[in-house]
């Protein structure tokens, strides 16, 4: 299979995890069919189209391409169809945002690269596909965004773009750094749930 190829089936295996992480969510609210299709599309593609406008990739996949509108359709129906099971998981939306984020911080990075040959900006978007989506979910649902009060989040999604890049530039074989980056992204997002590990916050002063 061509690179080109293994790397739009990951961002289309993002886009269903991702999608299902907001339908989760949208069925946690009680929220209508339309609310809850709405919150897994912004959830599933809203970052990447952040992305793409940023880069100048436009018109984004994820609004003209119907295989993301079909991944969003699928994960709605899956979340509706074992809502049970969603409703009984203490934590079902997060566990999916960590597994999609590692897919679309690699992605992420790897897109930008391709375009544009800037590593910085490689990380920065390959974070900012990771996150975007769960933030516009949140804030969508009414709640604070992960990346501002929650476990290490933006951190993996900077470790799996910087992964990512190593193969992306040659440093390691780029066979292997999407797949690295993925599990090292995910897995670190895990554990910091798990374990509830946070960065250091700045509590306000009581004087």
């Amino acid at each position: 299979m061509k690179a080109s190829l293994i790397f739009l089936a990951i961002d289309l295996i993002g886009t269903f995890i991702f999608a299902m992480s907001g339908a989760a969510v949208g069925i946690r609210r009680h929220f209508d069919i339309f609310g809850i299709f709405a919150l897994a599309a912004a959830t599933g593609i809203g970052g990447g189209i952040i992305r793409d406008l940023c880069i100048g990739a436009t018109p984004p996949p994820g609004l003209t391409d119907p295989f993301y509108m079909l991944m969003i359709l699928l994960a709605v129906v899956a979340s509706i169809c074992f809502r049970k099971t969603i409703n009984r998981l203490e934590l079902p939306a997060l566990y999916l945002d960590a597994i999609g984020l590692g897919f679309f911080a690699a992605f992420g990075a790897n897109k930008t690269y391709l375009l544009t040959g800037n590593l910085l900006l490689a990380i920065l978007m390959g974070c900012v596909s990771g996150v975007g989506g769960g933030c516009i979910r949140d804030i969508l649902s009414g709640s604070t965004p992960h990346i501002f009060s929650r476990e290490i989040y933006a951190t993996a999604a900077i470790a799996g773009a910087c992964i990512e890049l190593l193969g992306s530039t040659g440093i390691i074989s780029p066979i292997y750094s999407t797949w690295i980056a993925i599990v090292v992204c995910s897995t670190m997002r895990i554990l910091a749930l798990h374990f509830r590990i946070n960065l250091p916050r700045v509590r306000a002063s009581s004087s």
